[in-house]
């Protein structure tokens, strides 16, 4: 469907657009980015960097109180109390990481008396070449951390955290 303009022909020539499927186009994207920003905002999770760097003083009293921490390893995750130096492996499974004897502890560390009006925990990986933690596996801690009731989840590198067992 070609349009034949005749230049001959001392009036400009007519032609209309038809915007019909543009503003179809517009209206689609438009629908899908609302959608996906409710998505985005829904899967968020809310971290904050935690711990302390090696050497640094303590800030207002806050090395008295004491810290829950949780160190993935390669094959256990510790779960440490700071200032008490408790610390309770768990050894992993031969599938993977014993999620459910973590959420025990945690659920248990929360009913205690240091931790029951508490929301603040740290979690570190130490993950290295010869024995790298999956990122999934980090992911999963913290949302146990945040079902056991620990709500204000901390990320920190495993020399940050405030309870560390010697490996």
């Amino acid at each position: 469907m070609a349009l034949a303009l005749d230049s001959s022909a001392k009036k400009s020539p007519n032609v209309e657009l038809n915007i019909v499927p543009f503003i179809d186009v517009l209206s689609c994207l438009t629908a899908f980015l609302l959608v996906t920003a409710t998505w985005i905002n829904i899967a968020r999770l809310e971290i904050r960097p935690r711990g302390i760097a090696p050497g640094q003083p303590c800030l207002e009293g806050e090395c008295e109180r004491p810290k829950l921490s949780v160190l993935l390893d390669a094959d256990r995750i510790w779960v440490g109390v700071s200032r008490v130096n408790d610390f309770q492996p768990i050894p992993r499974l031969a599938g993977g990481y014993d999620w459910a004897r973590l959420e025990e502890t945690l659920r248990s560390q929360k009913s205690s008396e240091l931790f029951s009006d508490r929301t603040d925990i740290e979690i570190a990986a130490a993950s290295t070449r010869d024995h790298p933690i999956v990122y999934q596996d980090v992911i999963a801690a913290m949302d146990i951390a945040v079902k056991s009731g620990f709500l204000d989840v901390g990320i920190t590198d495993p020399e940050g955290l405030s309870a560390r067992p010697t490996l």
